[in-house]
């Protein structure tokens, strides 16, 4: 195989993938009882820690407007509450609660079981490169999300 073609079938491969990942969510989203922006926020909660809304938002691509719309979605749904910061009084956290940490693991551990198993046939020299290669997808994609934001401008 080429490596023209090789290239063109992972490109089609990460398009597969991310549509997979795309259906997972949805399935996701739908057992929670929220809209997919939403869950991308709940996510971000979940991965990282109590954020500002403004990390928050910027986290998940949102506006201030958008992210404090979400915050009160989630807040209802009982997946995030508002706590101030206690190195600062002034600022206000927004965390994920116990429930959502639950329902999240227990939706998403399983996966990340199996995905896990799956990535250790590979050698510590592969997947140095699957995180690189992954790595600047991350980039890249971020980058074309802004891209095609300006689209609509």
């Amino acid at each position: 195989m080429s490596k023209q073609s090789l290239i063109a079938e992972i490109t089609g491969t990460i398009a597969r993938s991310q549509d997979a990942t795309d259906r997972v969510d949805a399935a996701a989203a739908g057992v929670l009882g929220l809209n997919r922006t939403d869950l991308l926020c709940l996510g971000v909660l979940v991965r990282g820690g109590p954020l500002t809304a403004g990390q928050l938002a910027t986290e998940a691509g949102l506006s201030p407007a958008a992210m404090t719309a979400g915050i009160e979605r989630l807040e209802k749904a009982g997946y995030a509450g508002r706590t101030r910061d206690e190195a600062d009084r002034r600022r206000v956290l927004v965390a994920a609660t116990p429930l959502a940490e639950q329902r999240v693991t227990e939706i998403y551990a399983p996966l990340e079981k199996l995905g896990s198993a799956r990535l250790a046939k590979y050698t510590v020299a592969e997947l140095e490169t699957i995180r690189d290669f992954l790595g600047q997808g991350i980039e890249l994609q971020n980058q074309q999300a802004e891209r095609i934001r300006g689209l609509a401008k």
